[in-house]
């Protein structure tokens, strides 16, 4: 099956929206006290793609094998995903490491895509 994952987040939220070719899932949460108001906005992207991922394979959204477009509206995080930019974030070093290892284990057919801000589905929900 194919999904398209759209995900946001700033420094007191996060969210994500899987979309499939009959439905859209949507979620969003805040953020935990560890890292609330303590993180900067791409590491929050990154934390709600890891979370978005995880969500999406713990509720049978995202199953083993299938297609995943990543829909990045960040150029950074595009490029350190689709052409391994180095970063010296520890942070996000270690949100890549578990992303790559989600799509590893459950061999996932990843795209990653760049969009414009205005059409990513899931920022509606950080407002």
């Amino acid at each position: 099956m194919e999904h398209n994952l759209y995900f946001d987040g700033d420094l007191k939220k996060i969210s994500w929206v899987i979309h499939t070719e009959t439905k859209k899932f949507s979620q969003n949460r805040e953020h935990i006290e560890k890292y609330r108001d303590k993180i900067t906005k791409i590491q929050s992207k990154y934390i709600a793609l890891h979370i978005a991922l995880f969500w999406g394979i713990g509720t049978f959204k995202i199953k083993n094998e299938d297609y995943v477009k990543i829909k990045l509206d960040e150029e950074i995080m595009y490029n350190q995903l689709n052409s391994k930019m180095k970063t010296n974030d520890e942070f996000i070093k270690n949100k890549i490491k578990f992303i790559q290892s989600f799509i590893k284990q459950r061999k996932l057919r990843i795209h990653f895509e760049k969009i414009d801000t205005k059409n990513n589905l899931s920022n509606k929900f950080l407002k």
